[in-house]
């Protein structure tokens, strides 16, 4: 009886685990979605999941025509569209860790904070994007 315990109760973690491990799952196959669509759109990728110290992320790091492109990548399953969590607050954290970004790799050059939104099958790309 007490192994039949221990086995619905290890297998309780495993389900919370695996519940935790699906969004992180679903964010990477976005993210893979969306640096290919960049690379047949013309943009050489630089770097994936750039994390400037107390900053935060930058989910993709791309060129294209002498300007560097820091792409913050949405996607959802939901109904919620996704476009609605490029929030100011998440602008701002993006600014900042492209201008960190820069500086400690000594780059003057244009750029652009972009916004790569994907609803299931679509994928929408906004560059520019400002406050």
């Amino acid at each position: 009886m007490a192994l039949s315990g221990y086995s619905t109760l290890h297998i309780n973690k495993l389900e919370r685990l695996k519940m935790r491990e699906l969004p992180k799952l679903f964010g990477d196959q976005s993210e893979d979605l969306a640096a290919l669509f960049l690379e047949q759109e013309g943009y050489l990728v630089i770097e994936r999941n750039y994390f400037a110290r107390k900053l935060g992320e930058i989910d993709i790091i791309a060129q294209k025509d002498e300007v560097l492109h820091f792409i913050e990548v949405k996607s959802g399953k939901a109904d919620f569209d996704p476009v609605y969590n490029v929030t100011p607050a998440k602008l701002r954290k993006v600014i900042n860790s492209a201008h960190y970004y820069m500086k400690s790799k000594n780059i003057d050059v244009l750029f652009s904070v972009d916004a790569l939104v994907i609803r299931g099958d679509e994928l929408e790309f906004i560059e520019n994007v400002t406050l």
